[in-house]
């Protein structure tokens, strides 16, 4: 039996989502094969290669792959197929975007953001905002999973020797083609990666409030900076911040929540995390029931402190 996991990558370098993904695969149990596609990404395909418990590393590249295109992905990952029981993708933009088109182009189902392997045909993946958790087994001949990365903790970056293979099969569907792309630039880590992650709520009133308390804070900390729905949609913060159900999951070792009282919604996006830190002034707020640490205090007095003592 063997899998196959599409690496996800920025054509230069892995990103560490295949590397969470290519620790579910070894769950399952099989030969790995890591599947990386991109234009001059030959780097990123070494990168694989050295990942603890891979044993191929297939290279496509070519200019069709270069932004990751969900029509060329799911023709390329589909005439794949044949060779595998599995296919693993992270649950991220590109793997929530191409693998569903290879699950219709095989006429399988699939199953989205698995959470734990309990065996090769069996997995669990929340439902409900993360509130149950739902067991489901496929009798499926191509099993298709997209995984959720913050579910398991990456293999090691570092350790393996697997061969890399070049492919060229080349699979476009001439359907879509690459208009532009605006990257917002930080000097913070990303989110969804980041070890910690200093977020903010409604409670902050404001954007100047995110500068003047969130900020220094996490730039002590060599942290990321998110935020809840609540306050991106009052216009403090950009969207690409939100963290949960409808933004980004995230599973730090730390996680700092000032003034976010802990919808569902947000606490889908976070509860994950190694250690929960609240701040906030209502000893009632939902988020009590998941921090390990909560303080019980007024953001504007207790933020400033802290920064000051780190």
């Amino acid at each position: 039996m063997a899998i196959l996991v599409y690496a996800e990558h920025d054509n230069a370098s892995l990103k560490k989502a295949t590397l969470n993904t290519i620790a579910a695969a070894q769950e399952i149990g099989g030969d790995i094969h890591v599947l990386v596609a991109g234009l001059n990404c030959q780097a990123a395909a070494d990168e694989a290669a050295k990942a603890t418990g891979v044993s191929k590393v297939l290279l496509e590249d070519n200019a069709a792959y270069e932004y990751q295109l969900a029509e060329n992905l799911a023709l390329l990952v589909t005439d794949l197929a044949g060779d595998y029981s599995h296919i693993l993708a992270p649950a991220t933009t590109n793997g929530k975007n191409f693998l569903p088109r290879v699950a219709a182009l095989l006429d399988v189902s699939m199953i989205s953001e698995i959470s734990k392997v309990v065996d090769a045909n069996t997995f669990e993946r929340p439902i409900y905002a993360g509130n149950a958790t739902a067991t489901v087994k496929t009798s499926e001949d191509k099993i298709l999973v997209t995984v959720r990365t913050t579910a398991f903790d990456a293999v090691a970056a570092e350790g393996g020797s697997a061969t890399v293979e070049t492919l060229s099969n080349v699979q476009e569907s001439g359907k879509s083609s690459f208009v532009s792309e605006e990257l917002a630039s930080s000097d913070r880590p990303e989110l969804t990666s980041a070890d910690i992650v200093v977020s903010g709520g409604r409670a902050l009133a404001n954007g100047e409030n995110f500068t003047k308390y969130i900020e220094p804070l996490a730039d002590k900390l060599g942290a990321a900076v998110g935020a809840s729905r609540a306050a991106v949609d009052a216009g403090y913060v950009p969207n690409d911040m939100q963290v949960g159900q409808t933004g980004k999951i995230v599973a730090p070792q730390l996680y700092i929540a000032a003034g976010i009282s802990g919808a569902i919604q947000h606490l889908a996006g976070m509860k994950d995390s190694k250690v929960i830190v609240a701040i906030n002034n209502d000893p009632e707020a939902p988020i009590a029931s998941v921090a390990d640490y909560f303080l019980e205090g007024d953001l504007y007095d207790v933020l400033p402190e802290l920064t000051s003592k780190l």
